[in-house]
């Protein structure tokens, strides 16, 4: 292997994937969500966004839904 490389010339090439991996959306969350995410990423090491999606990708995976009692 060289001590060195010269990526000078290199050109970038964007990921042909990316769309169909991700979606960006704006989404309105509470405070206290985002902190306990943002907390919960900083213990794991890794963003917090990452973890949000992880967890979500998850409950989807396993079908969970959510169960709410409007009183």
């Amino acid at each position: 292997m060289k001590k060195e490389y010269d990526f000078s010339k290199m050109k970038a090439v964007k990921n042909p994937y990316a769309k169909v991996l991700k979606k960006q959306i704006t989404i309105r969350l509470n405070v206290e969500t985002i902190d306990y995410f943002k907390n919960m990423a900083e213990e794991l090491g890794i963003p917090y966004q990452v973890l949000m999606d992880s967890y979500l990708t998850d409950c989807a995976n396993a079908k969970r839904k959510l169960k709410i009692s409007w009183k």
